[in-house]
């Protein structure tokens, strides 16, 4: 379970409560969380949905240099990748399995008889970023979550090739500060 400094950590990363969070999954040099561990049911009651996003990027300085890469047209230059390295395909497809059956792996047995019951297994099919088309890349911050979670994700690996460094410079620690003027991700959850 998230333990309660890092729950609140989190919560000022992305400036609410985290919604099913269940672990720290990768952390920056200096301790604080980067990327959390989600569980992919969450129910209140009757009311459920299937959570697509396995490894969630928290880390605000992340968040803001990702979002500068698909601001950039990154998203759009990988699928261009995609469609003519079939190797880069092969390693994506694997990616998005290994993502899946993790996903998957979390639920009990109770909670895949309730996503039966409900008509919703087939939402568990679904890759990193909720993804079924393995052609299309979304949500470069879920790449490189997962990249950083595990290893073995190519998009991830790449995202954070490109990017100035993989956490903040010493000088300032955005989770030290109190978490002051971080930009919103338009694909966290």
């Amino acid at each position: 379970m998230l333990s309660p400094a890092d729950r609140r950590v989190v919560e000022r990363q992305i400036g609410r409560p985290p919604t099913g969070a269940v672990a720290v999954a990768h952390r920056c040099p200096y301790g604080y969380p980067q990327v959390i561990l989600t569980h992919p049911l969450h129910r209140q009651g009757a009311e459920f949905g299937v959570f697509p996003t396995l490894f969630w990027l928290s880390c605000p300085y992340l968040t803001a240099e990702v979002a500068r890469v698909e601001s950039g047209g990154g998203v759009r230059r990988y699928e261009d990748l995609l469609a003519v390295q079939p190797d880069l395909v092969c390693r994506y497809a694997e990616a998005h399995e290994s993502y899946r059956r993790e996903r998957a792996a979390l639920l009990s047995p109770e909670e895949r008889g309730f996503l039966g019951k409900v008509g919703a297994l087939d939402r568990l099919q679904t890759g990193i970023a909720g993804l079924s088309n393995r052609q299309r890349v979304k949500c470069l911050h879920a790449h490189l979550a997962h990249f950083l979670a595990r290893g073995g994700n190519p998009i991830g690996e790449s995202v954070a090739a490109e990017l100035p460094a993989l956490f903040c410079p010493p000088q300032r620690i955005m989770c030290a500060e109190g978490l002051t003027d971080i930009p919103a991700s338009s694909c966290l959850p």
